[in-house]
């Protein structure tokens, strides 16, 4: 059944389009995130092991609320490995030891990334006229901020 809620048809596809790169920038970070909490060595193993479970746990519910949000708006929402790595903006690559602190930079770095992409979506699903997205991906960029802060704190 069509989608008929006041957003033109053009813009929805637009705007899911853009939550489709986001979901694929989201499940790239998880799958980021597990394999820092798989692979972490070092003294503090055990702190940092529990610290990356959380932000996995975390980011599950972001995910979710991502592919849920594209199809509230009519579409489908990508749900294989290869559309997300022909979709994300953000690199499997890693660049740094296999420490907390080299999985803490090359998490904050894609956080980050995820910041400014958001901050910039905001404004073009406001324009799109889907107010709700805006607020949602507002809601996510904040997220992204008290993670990226958590994880900056780590190099202080």
């Amino acid at each position: 059944m069509k989608t008929n809620i006041g957003i033109k048809d053009a813009n929805l596809k637009t705007v899911a389009g853009q939550l489709a790169k986001l979901l694929a920038d989201e499940y790239l970070l998880l799958t980021k995130t597990y394999n820092a909490h798989w692979n972490v060595e070092g003294p503090d193993f055990h702190a940092a092991h529990l610290y990356f479970e959380g932000l996995y746990s975390e980011m599950q519910e972001i995910i979710d609320s991502v592919a849920e949000r594209i199809r509230s708006l009519g579409h489908y929402a990508p749900a294989t490995m290869t559309e997300f790595l022909e979709l994300t903006q953000l690199s499997e690559k890693r660049k740094n030891e296999n420490t907390s602190i080299g999985y803490v930079k090359d998490l904050l770095g894609d956080h980050e990334s995820l910041i400014v992409t958001l901050r910039g979506n905001i404004e073009s699903f406001a324009k799109a006229n889907d107010l709700g997205t805006s607020d949602f991906a507002t809601g996510l960029m904040e997220k992204h901020e008290k993670m990226a802060w958590m994880l900056r704190a780590h190099l202080s």
